[in-house]
């Protein structure tokens, strides 16, 4: 096959290209080449997608598959326009769902608003759901059969947020480890290399659908154990940690993959089962753990997010002060 993949030099859009090429697909990337390096074994080719298609991306033999990652619905509708006529499997986001608290998928999960111009989508969550949904809207309504995939968080090597690094770095901790929330708090993850082999299978078989591309949900107390088996989890109230100004979810002040619940019950909780069904393979959450921690060991320069281990300490000072 001759694949488009729109990106493929950064996390999952590059583990999609490298995925194909190593199935021994012709695979041809596009981007801006500015935000890393492609895999071997690919053409690259470049385009900011704020201009006009170049002539060499269409010169060539037509594409059987185009793989697309893009939150931006202008340059979804200039690809769409250059490639209209091969399979396409558009990247989305489960943050496409306007209820947190709900886990309901496809076809049952209310959405948001579609928001069908270029705007910041650092500005909010809305902003950036809003543009995924058009997105999803312009590939779906041009491209008949045409896939769509809702991740959830994608972890494991070359993870460019930080968020699971965080705990795959503690892996081998001993003693005391801040642990948020309760242990029966749903969580789930997709690792990288998982979700980018389906991709190519969805490209390769021509499978059509909406899909939430996630993980099994399991409770954050199993996935903690299962990343940190040496360690003792102290598990501290939500209330406590959001009065103490610890941020949810991700950045320097935070503790990743916690959310606050009930708000967020539903975000880290959707079916995997039909993404299963469809072909989704899903390894061990201990397998992704160690293989982030050896990625983290061979690149000192890999962001790690989350709250220093000061912080943690302090923290936990302060919560067996309230607790007997």
């Amino acid at each position: 096959m001759r694949i488009l993949v729109l990106g493929g030099n950064r996390f999952l859009s590059r583990a999609v290209a490298a995925e194909a090429a190593r199935r021994g697909h012709q695979v041809v990337c596009a981007n801006r080449g500015q935000s890393g390096a492609i895999p071997p074994g690919v053409t690259t080719l470049r385009w900011d997608r704020s201009e006009p298609a170049p002539d060499e991306l269409t010169d060539g033999e037509p594409y059987d598959a185009v793989v697309d990652v893009s939150r931006t619905p202008s340059h979804v509708r200039r690809a769409l326009a250059a490639v209209p006529d091969a399979h396409w499997v558009f990247v989305s986001t489960v943050s496409v769902y306007a209820d947190d608290t709900d886990p309901a998928g496809p076809g049952v999960g209310r959405l948001r608003e579609a928001i069908d111009d270029d705007v910041d989508p650092t500005a909010s969550v809305d902003a950036y759901g809003g543009m995924k949904v058009a997105c999803e809207r312009l590939v779906l309504d041009a491209v008949p059969g045409a896939a769509v995939v809702r991740p959830g968080l994608i972890v494991g090597p070359g993870d460019p947020s930080g968020r699971f690094a965080y705990w795959a770095r503690r892996s081998e901790a001993t003693g005391d480890v801040l642990a948020p929330g309760r242990p029966d708090d749903v969580v789930q993850v997709i690792d990288v290399r998982d979700l980018a082999a389906w991709i190519v299978t969805l490209a390769e078989e021509r499978t059509g659908g909406v899909f939430d591309a996630v993980g099994e949900p399991l409770p954050i107390g199993d996935l903690l154990a299962l990343c940190l088996p040496h360690a003792r989890l102290v598990w501290v109230d939500h209330a406590f940690l959001e009065a103490e100004g610890v941020e949810p979810w991700s950045g320097p002040d935070s503790i990743p993959l916690w959310l606050p619940r009930p708000a967020y019950d539903g975000m880290l909780a959707h079916d995997a089962g039909p993404a299963i069904a469809a072909g989704l393979e899903l390894r061990p959450v201990a397998d992704t753990t160690h293989d982030t921690r050896g990625w983290l060991e061979a690149d000192p320069a890999a962001r790690i997010g989350g709250i220093t281990l000061e912080r943690e300490a302090d923290l936990l000072d302060r919560w067996s002060a309230l607790t007997p």
